[in-house]
């Protein structure tokens, strides 16, 4: 059971998003979205490969413009933000892609120090190397400091990619598909490590999946979208409390017990 932390304020939005509409061409993948994420929280957004997930969380980081909608993160407009002040907020937000994306040339240390050393002015070498140290330590891979990735698992990599985005301690994850890719055992253990950057960091997340184990286990809150909107949300138990025969195939096929 997740514990609840005094110094967050769980009643504070971090993320505020309504009536939010993306098209591409005639395919129309968000169509009125509305979605708030509190201090502390982890939500996860459920649906089918093709609904719109990755979508919503680019728009959030501004990856990506939305049509027509309000996106505010962090008590800030994101599509009303100039390239600076953007750049300010991404600090604010760590996204853990679906592949990683570490730098096949450089070591697991030197993934990690990069967007310090990209991001933060005279910040000495023994700081960098703590810095390091110290996600690497929460993640649970120390012993890999020198290793390259391709010398690492499909899980590690996971880890890894997750604590480059955690070297920055930011207040909000993204996370794209944690657990795309990754045996059960594997799946297990990273969500398992998202609750734990919840937990030790305070952070907000949005989880974006389609595996119900995952979205199970990390999620506070649940956020089932189809066609467009989220047809339901609520804990694990009300999304799937319904006679709806799409959100009950939905659990069907991901064998759930």
């Amino acid at each position: 059971m997740k514990t609840a932390k005094p110094n967050i304020n769980y009643d504070e939005i971090v993320i505020d998003i309504k009536g939010l509409y993306k098209s591409f061409g005639s395919n129309h993948v968000l169509q009125g979205v509305d979605l708030q994420v509190h201090q502390g929280e982890n939500v996860v957004v459920l649906g089918r490969s093709g609904t719109g997930k990755s979508v919503l969380i680019k728009i959030i980081s501004g990856l990506l413009y939305p049509d027509q909608g309000k996106v505010n993160v962090l008590g800030q407009e994101v599509p009303d933000l100039d390239e600076y002040a953007l750049r300010d907020l991404r600090r604010q937000i760590g996204f853990s892609f679906q592949n990683s994306a570490l730098y096949d040339s450089m070591t697991v240390g030197e993934n990690l120090a990069f967007p310090l050393k990209r991001n933060t002015r005279h910040l000495s070498s023994s700081k960098l190397r703590k810095s390091v140290e110290a996600v690497l330590e929460a993640v649970g891979l120390s012993q890999t400091l020198h290793q390259l990735p391709s010398e690492l698992s499909g899980g590690q990599r996971k880890r890894i990619g997750i604590a480059r985005t955690l070297i920055m301690q930011p207040k909000i994850m993204l996370y794209d598909e944690p657990t795309a890719g990754l045996d059960p055992i594997t799946s297990t253990d990273i969500n398992n490590l998202i609750n734990e950057v919840q937990q030790r960091y305070s952070t907000s997340a949005i989880i974006i999946t389609h595996d119900l184990t995952c979205a199970k286990t990390t999620g506070d809150k649940i956020a089932m979208l189809l066609n467009g909107n989220f047809v339901k949300q609520g804990s694990f138990q009300d999304v799937f409390n319904t006679e709806d025969p799409v959100i009950h195939s939905f659990y069907d096929y991901n064998f759930i017990q």
